[in-house]
């Protein structure tokens, strides 16, 4: 009796987690290919859980949310999803897990609530409102990676963050972190997970055949990977942006999610060596010294070698170059000077100063307020120990190119190869094309979309990337 009532049970549940799936498809046609990808696997030892191939259910737990609340399986059901498209199971250094918790919850939790959809509203929103609002005050659009840094810097006590986790909690977060030994262990199976990120397998035909069915192409990633989910998430960005505007122009947490994780990211160090020249510097060329002579000679002629290592090779390496920060008000701080202690770590970190330099360090907000010319480290050493913000009024950055379109025809430049501008794109930008490359650097925080000129390099970096 006992065992057929079991059956009973587990097939009521998987019918509820079928019936909430189905109802996410009728309303939410982008999503297709995300909410069909799932393979649902029974684990009472878990809530709700997905490691990014599976989802794992409470049989129980289901029947008793669906008895309360009919809606609440539904919405439990998409934000799950929702942790696979934004891909938070695959962030692989974490300072702290209950805040990356947190803020993944409250992601995914906003994103449902800017749909607006009945099949998902459910009694716990009326809690989750007063914190969105504190929320977007302070770190503007709500995506995990800003609510965790949130988070971070404001240290609340653990009774806290408990509080909130469970004003936002759907799903047990724990498979993210397993190994695939402890997720087979489990029940779970090898699935996509941390350790799978871009890793190659056979896959499940049958599966990828449903995921294709239902909107999704196949690739070459294993389904649950983080690697096929990136390739499903940009294509639901995609689509909204095109055949489902309508509907993305309502979802506005969930654009600002698929965005945030499907901007291209890139390498402040690589990008600094765009600017690099090349020069002839005294160093022994490794690449071109024969070391099977240079020790024949010694042994034949003891204390001569047979042939002399060049004393000099082509390197590259940063020679001329200016940094212009933009001193409104709208960018004043500690920031300013941690962006330019970054670029001074990187360039010394990576050897890339000639013996004789020629950088400068221009502020400006509506004007030029400040240049100061750097020769060798260790003058940069002592403007970084000196360094005040001067300005802090409107923005505008065509003085700073007409500023240094003045030095070049003064021959304080004989090749200059770049300009990078730390600024918050809140500015006039100049009409002309520039002789020299450029690229406009934005914090994430404050990066809102502007139009920056297609000659110019877009960067964006965050916080604890300076």
């Amino acid at each position: 009796m006992n065992e057929e009532k079991s059956i009973r049970r587990s097939q009521l549940a998987r019918d509820v987690l079928s019936l909430s799936r189905n109802q996410l498809l009728v309303n939410l046609r982008f999503l297709d290919a995300a909410l069909s990808r799932l393979e649902p696997v029974e684990i009472q030892e878990l809530t709700y859980a997905t490691d990014g191939r599976f989802i794992a259910y409470d049989p129980g737990h289901i029947l008793k949310c669906y008895k309360t609340e009919r809606t609440v399986p539904v919405r439990d059901y998409l934000h799950i999803v929702l942790h696979c498209i934004y891909r938070h199971m695959f962030v692989h250094t974490l300072v702290d897990h209950t805040a990356w918790d947190l803020a993944c919850d409250i992601a995914a939790e906003y994103s449902i609530a800017g749909l607006g959809l009945s099949c998902t509203a459910a009694a716990r929103e009326a809690r989750q409102t007063a914190v969105y609002n504190e929320l977007s005050g302070k770190v503007g659009q709500l995506t995990a990676e800003k609510i965790y840094r949130y988070y971070l810097d404001k240290k609340l006590p653990p009774a806290k963050m408990a509080e909130l986790r469970g004003i936002f909690y759907a799903d047990d977060h724990r498979v993210w972190y397993m190994s695939d030994e402890e997720k087979s262990a489990l029940g779970l199976g090898k699935g996509g997970g941390r350790g799978e990120s871009d890793g190659e397998g056979d896959g499940d035909a049958e599966g990828e055949g449903e995921a294709a069915a239902a909107g999704g192409a196949a690739t070459d990633a294993p389904l649950g990977s983080e690697k096929d989910w990136r390739d499903v998430s940009e294509r639901i960005e995609m689509d909204m942006e095109t055949f489902s505007k309508q509907q993305g122009d309502r979802a506005g947490g969930l654009m600002q999610n698929l965005k945030e994780v499907n901007r291209e990211r890139y390498d402040y160090t690589e990008f600094l060596r765009r600017f690099a020249v090349l020069g002839e510097v005294m160093k022994i060329n490794d690449d071109e010294f024969d070391y099977i002579f240079y020790t024949y000679g010694l042994s034949l002629y003891k204390n001569m070698p047979l042939i002399e290592p060049l004393e000099y090779k082509d390197v590259k390496r940063i020679r001329e170059f200016v940094i212009a920060i933009d001193t409104s008000g709208s960018v004043a701080g500690d920031i300013v000077q941690r962006f330019v202690q970054k670029t001074y770590n990187i360039l010394k970190s990576t050897e890339s100063f000639f013996s004789k330099i020629n950088l400068h360090i221009i502020q400006c907000d509506a004007e030029i307020q400040e240049d100061v010319k750097i020769t060798t480290q260790e003058e940069f050493d002592r403007y970084l120990k000196n360094m005040t913000i001067k300005g802090l009024g409107g923005t505008d950055f065509r003085p700073v190119f007409s500023y240094v379109d003045e030095l070049i025809e003064k021959k304080e430049f004989q090749n200059l190869k770049g300009l990078i501008y730390f600024t918050d794109g809140y500015g006039t930008f100049p009409e002309k094309m520039p002789k020299y490359s450029t690229a406009f650097l934005f914090l994430d925080e404050e990066y809102n979309n502007y139009d920056v000129p297609p000659w110019a390099i877009k960067l964006i970096l965050r916080k604890d990337e300076i």
